[in-house]
């Protein structure tokens, strides 16, 4: 048995990458979800539209909420992809599941950005929203569990949180060109032309973008560590099955720390637009500017704090920012309630913390599955708490701060995710710089003579993913 960490175990997964494929695997694993946030940041700016293109005009509110609904019932669908996706990159590869899902997502996304409206087509339109949203739901479900596994297993291990870190570089982007797209948008056309024509631009720009991504990710290596299970005939048969038998507790934890990202990352890059319109009485315009500020200083701080979590290690990252998470949230929006400078502070206070949260997580929960189960475990741990506590903040929020009456619900509900965040990290041990490649992995056949040279070295000190 070869154990994990010993000299054999690391030759496999060091040697058998390609140093100069570093960067493209960055790219490949980034656009993907560059194009998926891209696309769920652009429909959650332009909530309000859709709503009137799509639903009866005689209830604005209840247009909202439906498409508030159909943005929830779209992550309702990613844990029924997750079990698709998640167990097909554990049997076939990061690399082919990797191309599919941005296909799927793509084509429909480009339907949407043509599909006709309520006026046009009455029932049939908002029935045919569902069903792409479903849709793209579904591709999602496979998306980031291999992009995450793909990154985490290519990046060197004393840099791995520094190359994970890049998968929400991707994700900031997306939003950040999400933001940008609208607040170009809301400048540059009246209330009629978004209405009639200038809402389906960002979904037809995200199409080709897609195409461009297939592209990358059908021209790139599997990773070392897949290569070395392939290698040793130990690719897994049941990858869900041997996941809920062997790795329940790891599933459980990637989980909460998991929930502790999706409720600040929601109700901090999308619903804060709508909040900040709705409730506090800002213009679209100052919400757009104020959630592309945010987004530019995530793309300087999540790889920041993703390095830190490599030098000194995953805990005192992320459980310092839940901690803070936890503090600071309420009294964040009570300092929105004091005017627009009062709301540019809090929510970049909100943003560092979500910034840190976002730099450290995905590698943690990368690290503690085995390399057998991984995408399974992600997948399945990412898309259903999404489902759970993601894709519902908008419509939560809306109809507690309607029943209640206050607009400081967000802060309570930004502190339970903390607390389930921080109840799974208190309990994970320390990962930075481990092995992925492990003794269960590497246990049913023994390592083919020259397997570990097959293709160039990777040694410890090379050059990190974007350094």
């Amino acid at each position: 048995m070869t154990a994990p960490g010993s000299p054999a175990a690391d030759e496999i997964t060091e040697a058998m990458a390609d140093p100069a494929a570093l960067r493209r695997s960055v790219a490949a694993g980034a656009v993907g979800v560059f194009v998926h946030w891209f696309d769920w940041a652009t429909y959650a700016y332009l909530a309000g539209t859709i709503a009137s293109v799509f639903f009866p005009a005689e209830n604005g509110t209840a247009g909202l909420l439906a498409v508030f609904g159909v943005f929830a019932v779209s992550f309702g669908i990613r844990p029924v992809g997750a079990l698709v996706f998640g167990p097909l990159g554990d049997r076939i590869g990061r690399k082919r599941t990797l191309s599919l899902v941005i296909f799927l997502m793509s084509g429909a996304t480009l339907v949407i950005g043509l599909l006709p409206g309520y006026s046009t087509i009455g029932i049939a339109a908002p029935l045919l929203l569902v069903f792409l949203r479903l849709l793209q739901g579904f591709a999602a479900g496979g998306e980031f569990g291999s992009a995450a596994s793909f990154l985490a297993e290519h990046a060197p291990r004393r840099r791995r949180g520094f190359g994970v870190s890049w998968l929400e570089v991707g994700s900031l982007l997306g939003f950040l060109a999400g933001s940008f797209v609208f607040l170009l948008l809301s400048v540059g056309l009246s209330g009629e032309q978004l209405t009639s024509w200038g809402w389906r631009i960002p979904f037809l720009i995200a199409a080709p973008l897609g195409v461009v991504g297939f592209v990358i990710r059908t021209k790139i290596e599997d990773t070392p560590e897949y290569r070395a299970l392939e290698a040793t005939d130990n690719v897994p048969r049941s990858p869900v099955r041997e996941l809920f038998r062997h790795n329940r507790k790891q599933l459980l934890q990637a989980a909460g720390l998991m929930t502790m990202m999706h409720v600040p990352f929601y109700a901090v890059l999308t619903y804060l637009v709508t909040y900040e319109t709705d409730y506090l009485g800002h213009s679209a315009g100052s919400a757009a500017l104020l959630s592309t500020v945010i987004s530019l200083t995530g793309l300087v701080l999540v790889p920041a704090f993703g390095r830190l979590s490599d030098r000194v290690g995953r805990r005192p990252v992320l459980i310092g920012a839940g901690i803070a998470l936890f503090v600071l949230a309420t009294p964040a929006y009570l300092l929105m309630r004091t005017g627009l400078a009062g709301t540019w502070a809090a929510a970049l206070a909100l943003g560092v913390i979500l910034a840190a949260i976002l730099g450290t997580y995905a590698v943690w929960s990368a690290e503690i599955f085995p390399t057998r189960t991984r995408q399974s475990g992600l997948s399945i741990a990412y898309n259903v708490t999404a489902a759970l506590f993601a894709g519902t903040v908008p419509y939560v929020m809306t109809v507690l701060i309607s029943a209640t009456g206050s607009t400081l619900v967000p802060g309570p509900y930004l502190m339970v995710a903390a607390v389930i965040g921080l109840v799974a990290a208190f309990s994970l041990r320390e990962t930075a710089g481990t092995p992925l490649l492990r003794a269960e992995d590497l246990s049913a056949a023994p390592v083919p003579a020259g397997a570990a040279t097959a293709v160039g070295g990777r040694g410890e000190g090379s050059a990190g993913p974007a350094a």
